[in-house]
């Protein structure tokens, strides 16, 4: 007889009771191999999301996602208004990503390597368990009444989470407006600098009403990803689960006994002892199977095998595996689906990467002026045109003057020929395009103009020369 109970648990969540109010978790404390190594990954993926805005590479800030100045950095590159198609196709490139890494690992990502995950269970958590105590300790303070030793712990409770949230907003505004700007903001004070001061106190408060209140929320209702996994998962997708084959048996669930042979009266493995379901962040019971909540964090997984080991009985009853592996025994295999999303994932790298390749540090704009017919100018023709040159380097170019390429003719810009574009600058003005007319072969000639910075080369652009229809 079966203990697994029926779907009525898929209606609710573990965070929400019958009435509809919150209800906040009490994990107990992990402990074992997984968490040790999650601490590692955590604390390093800590450190770089820390340090990224305010490393530069070539002068340029290592990471920055400034919108409303339309200005990105990625890994140091910097990426324009014009580049945008870069980065859109990034962004595709990470989507698929995280699809086919779902479609293989199921949802690890949520539990080892989302910043929300981070913060919240090696931060936030761990202090907590440093001021309120463990599982039984917490629920005890909740139910309290306040008194002095409530209050006291409370107040240090959220005091230090807003110091830490302010310094999550203080982190999350260098990657929006730059690190430099954020120094400024230091350097001048919140009255100069009242507009990135307000964004500051926002971000401040949002971060510390998700890690003091909201928390799990996030994930269960927030995060689109969360929602993708019932679609992306299937039988064959590696995940956190319960060997319900072994943990049931024909007899199910029970209480250990030291005194009999389970192997003999036909019982589970599990013993029922809910460690499992204490020690998860999300609170859930893994043995109902996979479920929207489950962060894959591995915390059942330590729990479970130190009750095993405890218990004399082998380890492994709730481990990374298939549903296919635990029913019908079958090992891992890299399906068709998964090939698909490979071979998609090789073709937008393969893009990606070839367009970084194609892409300049200068880009020049010349276009003919709107409304405006060529003139005769003796035996040349002349046609008035507008330019942009984008800087996008942490460099000064002093030397800027074009020529063209590949058709003799002359140039002449409106103003001193040879001008300044200063760092991550634009220039833009006009100039004037003289060819002799016995040189245009049609109406509608292409020209290629070389950008030059003194002898050097920095971008090539083409635009049209209009010209009489009759030619000699």
């Amino acid at each position: 007889m079966s203990n697994l109970p029926d779907e009525a648990f898929r209606d609710t969540i573990g965070t929400i009771d019958e009435g509809g109010k919150r209800k906040f978790i009490f994990p107990k404390k992990p402990s074992g191999k997984f968490y040790e190594y999650r601490k590692i990954v955590s604390y390093v993926l800590l450190g770089i999301l820390i340090a990224n805005p305010f490393i530069k590479v070539n002068g340029n800030q290592f990471m920055m996602f400034n919108i409303m100045e339309r200005r990105f950095n990625i890994f140091g590159f910097p990426f324009w208004p014009q580049d945008f198609y870069l980065f859109v196709i990034s962004m595709i490139v990470g989507v698929v990503f995280i699809i086919l890494f779902t479609v293989v690992f199921g949802r690890i990502f949520c539990g080892w390597i989302c910043p929300q995950t981070i913060f919240l269970e090696m931060v936030f958590r761990r202090i907590e368990y440093w001021i309120d105590g463990d599982r039984g300790a917490q629920s005890r303070l909740a139910r309290q009444e306040w008194n002095a030793e409530k209050i006291r712990k409370r107040l240090t409770k959220w005091f230090v989470f807003f110091l830490i949230s302010f310094g999550i907003a203080n982190v999350f505004l260098a990657y929006l407006v730059g690190s430099d700007t954020l120094f400024l903001m230091i350097e001048q004070g919140p009255i100069e600098q009242a507009g990135n001061f307000t964004a500051l106190l926002i971000f401040t408060g949002v971060f510390y009403f998700v890690f003091v209140w909201f928390r799990e929320q996030v994930c269960i209702i927030a995060c689109p990803y969360g929602r993708l996994q019932g679609v992306l998962l299937d039988n064959k997708s590696i995940n956190v689960a319960y060997d319900f084959v072994r943990g049931e048996k024909k007899e199910g669930r029970a209480k250990f006994n030291k005194k009999e042979d389970r192997a003999l009266t036909g019982k589970g493995d599990c013993i029922d002892c809910h460690q499992c379901v204490y020690v998860c962040p999300m609170g859930i019971d893994i043995r109902n199977g996979t479920q929207l909540e489950c962060t894959n964090c591995t915390a059942c997984i330590d729990e479970c095998d130190s009750i095993m080991d405890s218990v004399g009985l082998p380890k492994g009853l709730i481990r990374y595996a298939s549903e296919d592996e635990i029913e019908k025994k079958e090992p891992f295999k890299f399906t068709a689906r998964m090939k698909g999303y490979t071979a998609v994932l090789f073709i937008l790298l393969s893009v990606f990467v070839g367009m970084l390749f194609l892409r300049t540090n200068v880009e020049a704009i010349i276009l003919r002026l709107p409304g405006q017919l060529f003139q005769h100018k003796g035996d040349k023709i002349s046609n008035v045109y507008t330019y942009k040159i984008v800087n996008k380097t942490m460099k000064d170019y002093s030397d800027i003057h074009f020529e063209l390429i590949d058709q003799k003719g002359e140039i002449s810009k409106v103003g001193e020929q040879h001008f300044k574009v200063a760092k991550e600058g634009i220039s833009q003005g006009t100039l004037f395009i003289e060819i002799n007319e016995v040189l245009l072969e049609s109406d509608k000639t292409k020209v290629k103009i070389g950008v030059y910075n003194g002898n050097e080369l920095l971008e090539t652009t083409t635009t049209n020369f209009l010209g009489p229809r009759s030619f000699n």
